[in-house]
């Protein structure tokens, strides 16, 4: 039995891809990954810091840039809730992250993980958060992976073989997530190349209010 906060260490591998490079960035559930042994036909760069919030990777995203990735892989949002962030905060720094990393990054592939469930008062939050993100996804060409129904079988709070605290993943969590995680990376695979430029929908530094 590993320890909380910590991942398992044998969850499977991936099979290789052409996306070689990939950055997976969020908070401490990120941090405990084992990425390189989980991705070895990858190279991969673990940018989780326990503790995050959406303010906190915003604040690094030049660290990201900086490694100039095939991929980046996103989870984060869940420690805002603690800060008592509200719903329009959190979507509004997420959707200013994935502006600012289409920017700096117009080829890379982007894979948005939802907020993920936590305890049964979060819920209405969370699935409100998660439904703005699913939108806006598509609008700077970065895909989304809905991790609620993978880790909650009642659609309130995270199972509890899952989450021994409500917030962080235990074996089984991990496992649930890696299930679903690693085909949306081959998915990533299949995409064709990012190389025509974009026009994004709107300029993060003067957003239109929408449905707050």
């Amino acid at each position: 039995m590993m320890e909380k906060g910590t991942a398992p260490e044998r969850p499977g591998r991936l099979a290789m891809t052409t996306v070689g490079t990939i950055v997976f960035a969020g908070d401490s559930i990120t941090e405990a990954g084992r990425w390189a042994e989980w991705f070895p036909d990858h190279e991969t760069h673990n940018l989780g810091a326990g503790g995050d919030t959406t303010d906190h990777l915003l604040a690094r995203l030049s660290e990201i840039v900086d490694l100039d990735p095939d991929a980046v892989v996103l989870l984060i949002g869940t420690n805002d809730l603690a800060w008592r962030r509200s719903v329009e905060h959190v979507v509004r720094t997420i959707e200013t992250i994935l502006v600012t990393l289409r920017k700096a990054l117009p080829e890379t592939r982007i894979l948005l993980q939802s907020v993920i469930p936590r305890g049964a008062e979060y819920a209405e939050s969370i699935q409100e958060i998660n439904r703005h993100l699913w939108q806006f996804a598509p609008t700077v060409r970065a895909q989304y992976l809905d991790l609620w129904p993978v880790l909650s079988s009642d659609g309130t709070a995270i199972d509890s073989v899952f989450s021994d605290d409500e917030l962080h993943l235990t074996d089984a969590g991990y496992e649930a997530w890696l299930a679903a995680l690693r085909p949306a990376i081959d998915a990533l695979d299949a995409l064709p190349p990012i190389t025509r430029p974009i026009v994004l929908p709107v300029d993060h530094y003067e957003r239109p209010r929408r449905g707050f």
